[in-house]
């Protein structure tokens, strides 16, 4: 950070001002999407996508900010973590509120569960 010219630190720092505010802005919207969204479908929705790319942006600015090498390799693992649980979280959740009936059916475009075969599922797949 010392050997490099003002123009380098005042355009890094002016990224990193707007991807904080980006991130800070999707992750407010993520938590509005939870409170005022009607079923599990869409809160699941507005928990995954708006959630994990506001963190990234807000990642993306603290790594603008701080360049060092040591917090940009653990802001990248954070980011990593963050995009392989993410959607297995969204899963999970998907399939708990489906298997205990808090998704109503017409919310469904189609549905490709079986109904009431858990067998096959413990099994490990459909039996021939």
């Amino acid at each position: 950070m010392t050997g490099e010219p003002a123009w380098v630190t005042a355009v890094l720092d002016a990224l990193a001002a707007l991807c904080l505010v980006l991130g800070a802005f999707l992750t407010l919207s993520a938590g509005v999407g939870v409170l005022r969204f009607e079923n599990v479908l869409a809160r699941m929705h507005a928990v995954t996508k708006p959630q994990v790319l506001g963190l990234i942006l807000l990642l993306l600015a603290v790594a603008a900010r701080v360049r060092s090498w040591p917090v940009v390799a653990m802001l990248a693992l954070v980011v990593a973590f963050q995009l392989v649980t993410s959607p297995v979280a969204a899963h999970m959740v998907g399939r708990a509120a489906y298997r205990t009936g808090k998704i109503r059916p017409e919310d469904l475009d189609v549905d490709e569960l079986p109904h009431g075969d858990d067998e096959n599922e413990n099994a490990g797949g459909p039996s021939a």
